[in-house]
């Protein structure tokens, strides 16, 4: 089975913050929650709150989406273009896609690109409230063992070096970069 990261992996950009941009400018009112979001990013930074509660402050603009559905059939009727054409000319049926943005984000575009197997953040769609840790660095590990117990990814796909641990599990990891991939640095340690 291979495994891919989804953000600047496989789509091009970071589908949440994609998304955000869009619903801002469907929904002015979005804005107002600018200065929240800003001090939740400095005390995330300076180490007050963890990533979760950072993005749970995050997520609280999707209370404002009256039609998060539409929203989401609408946003990624614009944005699946951004999914890189290496991976749809590599794309297998039984591929896994693990991601630290919202499960119910990236199952649209799985839906899409007819695959089946989703991991990701437990967010709330309708008020940002999450459930569990950030799918993000070990929690990814934590969260692939608990859908798939003992196996281990043949290939794992990331853009990210904090995905160290997806890929000290696999096979074989590769890091990606645009449009390219090269073998994972290290995964010895």
């Amino acid at each position: 089975m291979n495994v891919y990261d989804f953000d600047n992996t496989i789509y091009d950009g970071d589908s949440t913050v994609d998304f955000y941009i869009f619903c801002l400018k469907r929904r002015k009112v979005i804005a107002l929650q600018i200065p929240l979001v800003c001090i939740a990013f400095i005390r995330y930074k300076l180490g007050r709150i963890t990533k979760t509660r950072f993005k749970e402050i995050f997520y609280r603009f999707l209370k404002d989406i009256p039609d998060i559905d539409l929203y989401l059939a609408e946003f990624w009727n614009l944005h699946i273009k951004n999914i890189k054409p290496w991976y749809l000319k590599m794309k297998k049926e039984d591929d896994v896609l693990i991601s630290a943005s919202p499960f119910f984000l990236i199952q649209v575009a799985a839906n899409i690109l007819k695959i089946k197997y989703v991991i990701a953040s437990n967010v709330n769609k309708h008020n940002g409230r999450t459930s569990g840790e950030n799918c993000y660095n070990i929690e990814k590990v934590k969260r692939f063992q608990e859908v798939f117990f003992e196996s281990i990814p043949d290939n794992f796909y990331s853009d990210s070096l904090s995905d160290a641990p997806m890929a000290k599990i696999s096979t074989k990891a590769f890091l990606v970069k645009g449009d390219e991939f090269y073998e994972w640095p290290s995964r010895k340690s």
